[in-house]
């Protein structure tokens, strides 16, 4: 008699990049393989829960047809706030794209767990109850841009801090065959492209209303007559610091909790917020499957009791 192994499927953290976490799941059940187990870390955490609710569809059309104004809705600029997202907007996106409101982690139609960090302590937090919308905005919330989430007398944000590719966390559910998908596998040094940093200077939007603001303070304290070359612009030294603390926290935590089969798509023209990139991603993400399928399939093979 055979039995069917249990698998897992951790989806890493990597903002804009995440988009090819679609294609992946989209590429794996249409060849009939559907995880037993999900765990998310960030943009993962959000995917994921859109799968094991049913939205997925929904999601993938709301990326793809969005715009670049469509993403500078979800920002303030108020300096008096812990980031610039604006929370109501964002937990709207949400529940109507991810999960319900209402939903607790602990009733969605597998195991599942989102991964976030303790802004208090450092340590890795694992969603074990209460609202699954709250637990999908706690391990998004990128420090500086998305305000921290509280839950349980404690400050959370982003799990990609302390664990972008929750392979363990799946491990700890019960999973036998881990698929990892790792969005930060070529990405250090993409930020400070020439062409991203002039971008980033000529934006408008939150981003040009924060230039300006810090232009006025800049100006007041600084002499800007020298001829030095410019420094990359704001949203290229945010997003190269990012990528390179992800790269590094990723191949430790990886070397350390190794899956089975690694997803690595490769996504480094996919800047940080590059939402209109994503039938980019998505196409990736469906090509990166069809590598590794022979491998999935050898690893499911029937066992014999």
């Amino acid at each position: 008699m055979a039995n069917k192994r249990k698998i897992g499927l951790a989806l890493g953290s990597g903002a804009s990049r995440g988009w090819s976490h679609v294609g992946i799941i989209d590429a794996l059940v249409a060849d009939g393989i559907e995880p037993d187990i999900v765990c998310g870390t960030s943009v993962g955490a959000m995917v994921g829960v859109s799968y094991l609710t049913g939205n997925l569809d929904n999601l993938k059309r709301w990326v793809l047809k969005s715009s670049r104004s469509d993403v500078y809705r979800f920002f303030d600029i108020k300096f008096t706030q812990s980031g610039f997202v604006n929370v109501g907007r964002l937990d709207r996106f949400i529940h109507d794209y991810v999960v319900d409101k209402d939903v607790d982690i602990g009733k969605l139609p597998k195991p599942c767990i989102a991964v976030a960090t303790c802004l208090n302590t450092g340590q890795e937090i694992w969603s074990r109850e209460g609202k699954a919308a709250r637990w999908v905005r706690a391990s998004m919330s990128l420090p500086g841009l998305f305000p921290p989430v509280r839950e349980d007398e404690r400050w959370l944000v982003d799990g990609g801090l302390v664990n972008p590719v929750p392979v363990s966390a799946c491990r700890a559910l019960g999973a036998e065959v881990v698929i990892a998908v790792n969005l930060n596998s070529d990405i250090v040094g993409k930020g400070l492209r020439q062409d991203i940093a002039s971008a980033a200077e000529d934006d408008d939007g939150w981003l040009h209303s924060l230039k300006q603001q810090a232009k006025e303070v800049s100006g007041s304290l600084f002499n800007s007559g020298d001829k030095e070359p410019a420094p990359p612009g704001l949203l290229g030294v945010v997003s190269s610091s990012i990528n390179i603390f992800q790269d590094r926290i990723t191949r430790s935590r990886m070397a350390g909790d190794p899956a089975d089969v690694v997803i690595s798509p490769k996504l480094r023209d996919v800047g940080l917020l590059e939402f209109g990139k994503a039938a980019e991603a998505i196409a990736v993400g469906e090509e990166c499957v069809d590598r590794v399928l022979p491998e999935i399939k050898r690893l499911l093979e029937p066992m014999e009791r």
